[in-house]
């Protein structure tokens, strides 16, 4: 075996090794809040958006027996590298961030779900799938991301994007608490499916 064919079967291996994660706590973390409103589209602000979610997820995740810390529960400003400090201060933990997207393109649509480690990436496949099963709209992908709570959190981590407000037909879905109930759901069987 030359060189560069043991190169790629190391990186195969590594990709291929993930196992099921090991938590017992979720920090849900509902992007933006207090003065940072998030994007604004079609009468939808996203902080609402996010922490309406979020909750959602919390209610759900602890009537299946998981410990749940929130980032914030209200309108409240929380710097980013806050979040991250909370999220490091929880052992046994996994961290998910709730956002809503945007485009100047209006036509773009669908979900994402962004990671920056092995054990992230599988927590996003295990979501974003589970998004595709449960929810109306188009699977975009899982994609690696420098975001600021990805970069600074020590345990499995994922930031999930749940639709894109700018797009008319998806920011009408995006408005009803049926819809957000339901993205709750998919992203709490993600999660679960995720745990060993």
């Amino acid at each position: 075996m030359n060189s560069r064919s043991f190169v790629a079967l190391v990186i195969f291996t590594l990709s291929t090794s993930v196992q099921a994660l090991t938590f017992n706590t979720v920090v849900i973390d509902p992007g933006h809040g207090g003065r940072d409103g998030g994007c604004v589209w079609n009468g939808l602000i996203e902080k609402k958006l996010c922490l309406d979610t979020a909750l959602r997820l919390e209610k759900i995740l602890k009537a299946r027996g998981l410990r749940v810390i929130m980032t914030r529960r209200t309108d409240v400003d929380v710097d980013l590298d806050r979040r991250a400090v909370i999220a490091n201060n929880a052992s046994k933990s996994v961290f998910v961030s709730i956002h809503y997207n945007a485009s100047r393109i209006r036509s773009i649509s669908g979900m994402e779900v962004f990671y920056r480690s092995g054990r992230g990436k599988f927590m996003a496949s295990k979501i974003l799938h589970w998004m595709d099963v449960e929810l109306r709209g188009i699977k975009r992908g899982i994609y690696f991301s420098g975001f600021k709570v990805l970069r600074g959190t020590i345990m499995p981590a994922v930031l999930v994007e749940c639709g894109y407000l700018s797009n008319l037909t998806e920011s009408r879905r995006c408005a009803t608490a049926a819809h957000r109930q339901d993205v709750a759901e998919a992203i709490a069987k993600g999660i679960i499916a995720s745990r060993s």
